[in-house]
């Protein structure tokens, strides 16, 4: 199958994979809403919300969405896929607003098509390349990116668990949006082995490793969600590491690559400013749907299930 082939399977298999994330979010942090508030990963969650017909929604859609993902890494690299991913802040929005029946706001929106559009001229100057054939995870070809990721992840929980402002739920979001993209590289590795057959399947560390390290990533998310007050800020920094964490786990463990000439660097450059500009604009915006009690979420309902941490600050949370 040519490269272009493929790329008209993975870009929209990952377009819907990010709808489907959107939508998940949305419902999930609807849910988280309604139940009791538990400790950081505690397992606790997800038993008082597996009950929850929204959670329930919301878990469909995350196996639809995951599915959609994997047809994309089978047939694309990860350095498009994975930035593909960051779209689903804007589904994430207008659900969440349509769950609340309100109309989505339109500034959310454009931020979210900002980042959308910021992304789509990195991958169009970054030309992404997949791994040659034949490539494997091994984690032990960069060490260093590896014990990155660990300190940042526990970096995150001790941030989240220390500090009662209101950044420790962007910490969570990012600690999230981490496991998430370490993730998305140790399901592309499964997806390269299951082409060798399904004998190599169960053989291949990454299996095991994304059966560990993907539910640690979706507890953390549901606690991202409980714990905020708005799920658009939230989603904007998940779906921002989580791409950004798997084009470096695809350059670091999968022999993937970038153009990295000057000039294209230059423009890769702008577009990261044009993805981040987004992404403010979409956090700055819901503080001020927040504070004018306009926000898609009811405020007053939370009020009931606060956790003590943000009750000081809830005026002023960003996520």
């Amino acid at each position: 199958m040519t490269d272009a082939v493929s790329l008209l399977v993975a870009v929209p298999a990952a377009v819907v994979g990010a709808a489907g994330f959107g939508m998940a979010s949305a419902a999930q942090q609807r849910a988280t809403h309604e139940v009791p508030v538990s400790s950081t990963l505690s397992p606790r969650l997800v038993v008082d919300l597996i009950r929850h017909p929204w959670w329930l929604l919301g878990l469909v859609m995350t196996v639809l969405a995951l599915s959609m993902q994997l047809v994309a890494l089978a047939f694309g690299p990860l350095t498009v896929v994975q930035p593909l991913l960051v779209t689903g802040v804007v589904f994430a929005g207008v659900f969440s607003a349509l769950l609340h029946r309100r109309a989505p706001d339109r500034w959310v929106v454009v931020g979210g098509l900002f980042t959308a559009a910021g992304l789509a001229a990195f991958l169009l100057q970054a030309r992404p390349v997949a791994a040659p054939e034949g490539e494997h995870l091994d984690v032990t070809d960069s060490p260093a990116f590896l014990v990155t990721i660990v300190v940042l992840v526990v970096g995150c929980l001790i941030y989240a668990r220390v500090i009662s402002n209101p950044t420790r739920i962007l910490a969570l979001a990012l600690g999230t949006g981490i496991l998430f993209g370490v993730t998305a590289a140790l399901m592309k590795a499964v997806t390269t082995a299951v082409r060798g057959g399904l004998g190599e399947l169960f053989t291949t560390p990454a299996l095991y490793a994304a059966c560990i390290i993907g539910p640690m990533g979706f507890l953390l998310s549901q606690n991202t969600f409980q714990q905020g007050r708005l799920v658009s800020p939230s989603v904007a920094v998940i779906t921002t590491a989580d791409p950004i964490v798997g084009v470096f786990a695809g350059i670091a463990w999968l022999g993937e690559s970038l153009d990295t000439t000057g000039p294209l660097i230059a423009g890769q450059a702008i577009a990261g400013v044009v993805v981040l500009a987004g992404i403010a604009s979409v956090t700055l915006r819901s503080t001020v749907l927040l504070r004018r009690g306009d926000a898609p979420e009811d405020a007053a309902t939370w009020e009931h299930h606060d956790p003590a941490p943000e009750s000081s600050a809830s005026s002023s949370c960003p996520g």
